[in-house]
């Protein structure tokens, strides 16, 4: 079976191919449609690599279409444009606008993608279907609303009603056009013997709600020619402030760890593909690299805590990781990324190929909590009273105070980090899989959920929650019937005053009823407070503890509080204390540290708050001459008697370690045929480290025992 086959580790890049950005994963993403993409790709295939292509499906370089030589006429009205007639731009570019994905559009799309069905490539990734919350003015969204409702267009932005049907509209919208353009070119590429597989990168559900964009998130799991996502989690989505215990800070793990968390609901119960996102920089140019280091292993180690996940997008940009430049802490001066991140980094991407494990332990100690959210979310992002808010996408400075607390969304924060930092493994879930996956809620004993800022779609999703806690599940309803989306058109209203009162006639158990309540094997609690306010104080957030604790007790279910978060996948032992623990944690055994560029062993380690670790554990032994990590991709290993070799492939210009098992020391060491290598060796471990110069090519390391 080809080593490539199973597609682990991959990356997206626009830039022709260089030494310095051969990156030796196992698939590439060749991005954008140009007069250099079939070029691009076949010299990426030259290379080793299994070819996807990559472009937007919501904006790109398609001034054709704007401009009008597509078809003879000018479509910058199908640019989505804000409540003062502006266009909203993708990044800082001037040209690109955020489209309305239209029929006409759609169609522009599927010819302009219609000749990659020819290039044989293993996959088609249409990224970010993007619909901004404030974007809802255009010309055509306004056309599409009547086509829709069968009513005129309402502004967004004059009533809760109007916001919340706007977007409706818009998460239908990019679905339609998703579906369409995926199912025709998956039809050409058939007809032509070939079966094309689709995919969509998406930030996650939690990120677009913060951030008031509307994508299709849960729809995509109901389109037959989507065949899996890249959850699009990284430092510029997870840095993203939030409030708990009444302090506003950054929280880029626990964000991270939530985010990837949601993420997996766009493939669990399915049996489609879906890659994780890292990144370790990020899209804002004025950080420093120690900075992205920091917080790319902050985010990496947050994405390994969910084994349910082995495959990742190990970067964005690469070129922009090993070409570009920028700050170093203390000085003003832009320089290339530093050797022992460039090494650092290479380590833990190579690692990620292993993390195919079937020897699992994922550390509770407690009920595990699901926190509720739904699609429902990214439609309920605006107030009466408020404007239309400020586009922030992490690029922005300090937004205005009222755009800060739409930003914070504290209604699900204030239910998610009190239990997290009270050391819960809480885990988002997407309220819509209710629906067509019954294993939704297995890996929880205790579910959180509020209506106050969001809704079921429909009623069963309570019908489903309720047989959930007859079967022996504990729910916990938070919700003071304040939200003034409750009294929007829906199938509710005129019945009851909020979906949470057919929840609770549902169960059987009165809406008021404010202590725990048994419903067959299960038990239920309804508390009528604002979500939002659990963020206020640390009083506030032991109060919302105190009530999932008590709920969970009556349950039957153990409480531990702590600070540490891990899971052993195999050899690796992975975890994080979180940011506002109480107390250390210390390690004791023998490790090889795979987040320091010289792969020490280490036999104590105390990680302090806010700390991550990945540990490869040296007494889960594999047999003597097997590489434990490397900084390069490791191929044609041969164990045979007293010599050991291998081909290590690693980009131009980057320093190679390479870590394996060895307990005797060896007699010699040859590099490309070369004795004199630069290694060493540790007796009472048994660990054998070879350094040498990347050459993505391979370089040949012989050892004779």
């Amino acid at each position: 079976m080809d080593s490539r086959s199973r597609e682990a580790t991959g990356f997206q890049e626009s830039a022709p191919y260089d030494p310095r950005i051969d990156l030796r994963t196992d698939f590439v993403m060749v991005y954008g449609l140009d007069d250099s993409t079939a070029e691009r790709i076949a010299r990426w295939r030259e290379a080793g690599y299994r070819v996807h292509l990559m472009t937007g499906i919501s904006w790109g370089k398609y001034q054709d279409y704007l401009d009008g030589r597509w078809d003879g006429t000018d479509h910058w009205s199908d640019a989505q444009t804000d409540a003062d007639g502006r266009p909203i731009l993708h990044g800082e570019s001037t040209d690109i606008p955020y489209l309305v994905p239209t029929i006409t559009f759609t169609e522009y799309l599927i010819e302009k993608l219609a000749p990659i069905v020819d290039l044989d490539l293993d996959g088609l990734h249409l990224e970010e279907p993007e619909f901004w919350a404030r974007g809802g003015y255009a010309e055509s969204f306004r056309r599409e609303w009547l086509a829709y409702y069968g009513e005129p267009w309402q502004p967004p932005h004059s009533s809760v009603e109007a916001h919340y049907r706007s977007g409706q509209l818009m998460q239908h919208l990019l679905t339609r056009s998703l579906d369409r353009v995926t199912t025709v070119l998956r039809d050409r590429a058939l007809h032509r013997g070939r079966d094309l597989r689709c995919y969509v990168p998406t930030h996650s559900l939690l990120n677009y709600t913060q951030w008031q964009i509307v994508s299709p998130e849960s729809r995509l799991r109901e389109l037959p020619a989507v065949h899996g996502a890249i959850a699009q989690v990284w430092t510029g989505t997870s840095r993203t402030p939030n409030v708990y215990a009444g302090r506003h800070a950054e929280r880029t793990f626990e964000t991270a760890f939530l985010e990837y968390g949601i993420a997996q609901d766009l493939t669990r119960g399915t049996d489609r593909t879906l890659w994780f996102l890292h990144d370790p920089i990020e899209d804002h140019p004025g950080r420093t690299w120690e900075d992205y280091r920091d917080n790319y292993h902050r985010t990496l180690v947050a994405s390994l805590l969910h084994p349910g996940v082995d495959r990742f997008e190990v970067t964005p940009w690469p070129r922009r990781v090993f070409t570009g430049r920028y700050l170093r802490e203390g000085s003003g001066e832009r320089v290339p990324i530093p050797a022992d991140y460039a090494t650092s980094y290479l380590i833990t991407m190579n690692a990620l190929r292993d993390l195919d494990q079937a020897d699992v332990s994922v550390e509770t100690g407690g009920p595990r909590i699901g926190v509720m959210l739904s699609d429902t979310a990214m439609f309920q992002r605006w107030l009466p009273g408020a404007g239309s808010g400020e586009k922030y996408d992490g690029l922005q400075g300090t937004p205005s105070e009222e755009s800060r607390r739409l930003l914070d969304f504290s209604a699900f924060y204030g239910l998610a980090l009190p239990p997290l930092f009270a050391g819960r493994r809480v885990v988002p879930v997407q309220l819509e899989a209710l629906l067509d996956d019954p294993t939704t809620l297995d890996d929880h004993d205790l579910i959180i959920l509020s209506y106050e800022f969001q809704k079921p779609r429909l009623p069963v999703i309570n019908e489903i929650l309720a047989g959930w806690v007859r079967r022996g599940g504990a729910l916990l309803h938070v919700g003071d019937g304040a939200d003034p989306y409750h009294g929007i058109r829906s199938w509710w209203t005129g019945r009851y005053p909020t979906p949470g009162h057919h929840l609770a006639e549902t169960l059987g158990v009165d809406h008021g009823t404010a202590e725990p309540v048994p419903v067959g094997k299960g038990w239920v609690r309804f508390v009528a407070e604002d979500p939002a306010g659990f963020t206020d104080s640390p009083e506030s957030a032991g109060d919302l503890v105190a009530a999932i604790r008590g709920l969970a007790e009556a349950a039957g279910q153990e409480w531990r509080s702590g600070g540490w978060l891990s899971v052993h996948r195999g050899p690796y032992l992975i975890g994080a204390v979180l940011s506002e623990a109480a107390e250390s944690i210390s390690l004791t055994g023998r490790y090889l540290d795979l987040l320091d560029p010289d792969l020490p062993v280490i036999t104590e380690r105390t990680a302090i708050p806010g700390d991550v670790v990945w540990l490869r554990d040296l007494d889960h032994e594999p047999r003597p001459g097997e590489v434990l990590a490397s900084a390069g991709r490791i191929r044609d290993q041969e164990i045979d008697g007293d010599r050991i070799s291998h081909v290590c492939e690693v980009p131009a210009g980057i320093e190679a370690i390479t870590a394996l098992r060895l307990p005797e020391r060896p007699g010699e060491i040859r590099v490309d045929g070369v004795a004199g290598a630069d290694w060493d060796h540790e007796a009472a471990t048994g660990v054998l480290w070879v350094r040498h110069p990347g050459d993505p090519s391979g370089t040949a390391v012989q050892i004779n025992r």
